[in-house]
């Protein structure tokens, strides 16, 4: 089967490449799906750069890429909630990137049946922004009223995110750029801020929540703008102490990864403020969840560029720039 592949570390041009690789089999419990289209997510081009290398370790040259809608063309022993035909939808634990390829094996219980409104492309583009957004917004304890700031209002995750988060009962502040303002108006965003023209921190005050996309200074910023109880959820910051100890992984990299957090948790302690990380864990029964309020239309995905499997690498690119519109998404059949 044809599926892009990551070479070695580095430019995204010189290390990424459309090969042949054999077809994967499923295990039990698995099924495979036929891949009809693959989004494209921050995390991907970061992954063929190397910054996530203490979190994940590939054998290169090796698949990647995490979302994903298909149909399903063969199940393991033990799959009763999926039938072969069925169009279904999903994404790849954290550990496991593999969707940019024509099948992919998976673990049935973190697949689910696709919105029958959304077509492939359509629904590829949910997954991880949709389940992310479900856990960051479950580990805030956002609640009808609260006050959110979003950052990036017209990225992957902030276009879903304003959505979402209108729909738990919200009142919204996002950013962006001053071209974008209408159209992240649009989406249902209750204070749009031009970064370009305003000071967002100036604007977005006695918030709830901070839903952190961006990380470095921004998280930092983030509280001085939560009232003393509120919540700072990252997933782009310094990975919380509860994360590390979750992510299993050597004692020398757990140390590196909760130093790198200190000064995050100090800040937090001395504002009265939570923190959290949230590494996203595949879910099922939120993707249902999700699935429910697309087909009402109460979120609808938003969508950049689809590209076809051959010019994946322009995908990846395009995705690095940072000027995406929404989802970049990879349509492979």
């Amino acid at each position: 089967m044809k599926a892009l592949q990551i070479k070695g570390y580095g430019e995204i041009r010189k290390n990424v490449f459309l090969d042949e690789v054999e077809k994967p089999q499923p295990k039990e419990g698995q099924v495979l799906v036929e891949v009809h289209a693959a989004s494209v997510n921050p995390v991907d081009y970061k992954i063929v750069l190397g910054n996530l290398k203490l979190l994940l370790r590939l054998k290169l040259p090796a698949v990647f890429g995490y979302d994903f809608a298909g149909v399903v063309v063969e199940k393991g022993v033990g799959v009763a909630h999926l039938e072969v035909g069925d169009s279904v939808y999903g994404r790849v634990p954290s550990e496991s990137p593999c969707t940019f390829a024509e099948f992919v094996a998976v673990d049935a219980e973190i697949v689910s049946l696709k919105p029958k409104t959304l077509d492939f492309i359509e629904a590829s583009s949910i997954p991880l922004v949709g389940v992310t957004t479900v856990q960051v917004i479950n580990r805030s304890n956002l609640k009808c009223g609260d006050r959110v700031l979003i950052h990036a209002g017209s990225g992957g995750i902030g276009t879903f995110a304003i959505q979402y988060a209108k729909a738990k009962g919200a009142y919204v502040f996002t950013t962006t750029s001053t071209q974008n303002v209408g159209w992240v108006k649009a989406l249902g965003a209750d204070r749009v801020i031009d970064y370009k023209k305003e000071d967002y921190k100036e604007i977005a005050k006695d918030l709830d929540v901070v839903y952190d996309t961006l990380g470095g200074q921004y998280t930092l910023d983030a509280f001085n703008l939560v009232k003393p109880g509120g919540h700072v959820t990252s997933i782009a910051g310094g990975i919380d102490a509860e994360t590390v100890k979750a992510l299993g992984l050597p004692k020398i990299i757990q140390w590196i990864l909760f130093f790198k957090g200190l000064k995050i948790r100090k800040m937090a302690k001395q504002k009265g403020v939570y923190y959290n990380y949230v590494l996203m864990d595949p879910n099922r029964e939120q993707l249902e969840q999700l699935t429910d309020l697309i087909q009402v239309g109460a979120v609808k995905p938003v969508l950049d560029k689809v590209y076809e499997l051959k010019d994946g690498v322009d995908a990846l690119e395009h995705q690095q720039s940072g000027r995406a519109k929404g989802k970049i998404v990879i349509k492979i059949r």
